[in-house]
């Protein structure tokens, strides 16, 4: 009920205040079928509405969206941002939920990890709808062709997870040892647990890169696993779950460059004090190590084709053989799109490739505009493996159709 006032409160404001009030937005019927056994994934109706509201040096924008599933009968509706922009000479302030973007990468999370993400459909969504707009203060600095950018979280957003019921809930490696789960240890709403973060970019000729450091706290709670001794065995009898939120600070850079007529992009960043489970439970299933995740890019356009390429590693240091997650953790992305028809048919392929599990997912579409601003999207979701990333997926194949207009 409260986001719901909240709502309706914005909504009014920006009504009475209403001078330079433009509006623009979608409305989208997505239907989504799994090839297995013909059942419907996804029957989803969204109703996506922006409305920006402008009177001298300070700006509104509110995005409420309405989402209807015709699978369980609900309507959800949520504020995906909702901010004050206030300009000065030299700088902006931003200040409301919003989402914040970060790096250079496609498809992956590296340094774009300020906004938390929504992961209820794992990764297939729009990048812009798996981020979660998070209440911040953004400000930016303007130094000629730089930029320095300073963000303060005040309250913590964890990471959307799918429900226990749903065909995106990952798989858990179960403890062949009965077990509890205690209920998820909180982060408290107080300044000390907030979040900080900071960014300098630079846009040139020759080359363009970022530079950037946070505070935060891992989105993800790790599971601490404390046993209890049988006495007469002398080996566990039963394992208390509880899981817990930590701060992952992580400093980072990112990239790109032009090189005869391709560009070449970059990104990594060094993450301090990952807690990563362990089969140890001497140390309660957890090992504390720092980690690196980095990313090589490759953007080119052959024959009209327009060809993107990245590979991506993530590397724990100081690696224990204990640890569940492997010391190195390699994808490739592959990206091919080209148009037609005036630029009104576009053919597309995205894909992942897991090395480690020799696992994908393949997202091939086909994007049909039949007139300014009403567009009709066929694709399909296709999984490979067995286990990994995506092969744990492998019976959610899925065909899906999208019609949308955007006014």
């Amino acid at each position: 009920m409260k986001k719901y006032i909240i709502i309706m409160l914005l909504l009014t404001a920006t009504i009475i205040l209403n001078a330079e009030l433009t509006q623009r937005g979608f409305v989208r019927t997505h239907f989504g079928t799994l090839i297995e056994d013909g059942e419907y994934a996804i029957m989803q109706n969204t109703f996506d509405w922006r409305l920006d509201y402008g009177k001298g040096d300070i700006s509104l924008f509110v995005n409420p969206v309405f989402n209807y599933s015709g699978l369980n009968k609900n309507l959800d509706i949520s504020l995906r941002q909702a901010y004050f922009d206030i300009f000065f000479d030299n700088f902006d302030l931003r200040i409301g939920k919003q989402q914040i973007i970060w790096g250079k990468a496609d498809g992956v999370f590296i340094t774009d990890v300020i906004s938390p993400r929504n992961l209820s459909e794992f990764i297939l969504p729009e990048f812009e709808e798996i981020r979660i707009g998070t209440n911040a203060v953004k400000l930016n600095y303007y130094l000629g062709n730089a930029t320095l950018e300073a963000v303060w979280i005040p309250t913590f957003q964890p990471t959307i997870m799918p429900e226990q019921t749903s065909i995106w809930m990952p798989e858990i490696e179960i403890p062949n040892i009965p077990s509890t789960i205690e209920p998820i240890i909180e982060v408290d709403n107080k300044l000390s647990e907030s979040e900080a973060a900071l960014k300098y970019s630079f846009l040139g000729s020759a080359i363009d890169f970022e530079l950037m450091t946070a505070y935060m706290w891992d989105d993800n709670p790790a599971m601490h696993i404390y046993p209890t001794m049988n006495p007469e065995t002398g080996q566990p009898s039963l394992l208390t779950i509880i899981p817990e939120y930590h701060r992952l600070p992580l400093i980072g850079a990112s990239f790109g460059k032009s090189v005869l007529g391709a560009v070449i992009r970059g990104e990594a960043a060094y993450y301090f004090d990952k807690n990563l489970s362990s089969e140890d439970l001497s140390v309660n299933g957890i090992k504390v190590k720092d980690y690196a995740n980095y990313l090589i890019g490759y953007d080119h356009n052959w024959f009209g084709v327009n060809v993107s390429m990245q590979f991506i590693q993530e590397y724990i240091i100081d690696y224990e053989d204990d640890i569940k997650n492997d010391e190195f953790q390699s994808t490739t992305t592959f990206l091919a799109s080209k148009t037609f028809i005036n630029e009104t048919l576009e053919l597309s392929l995205f894909s992942y490739y897991g090395i480690n599990d020799n696992d994908a997912l393949l997202r091939p579409k086909l994007s049909y505009d039949l007139s300014d601003g009403f567009n009709v999207l066929f694709g399909t979701d296709i999984f490979i493996g067995d286990e990994g990333s995506f092969g744990q997926y492998d019976k959610n194949d899925m065909i899906y159709l999208k019609v949308r207009f955007d006014f």
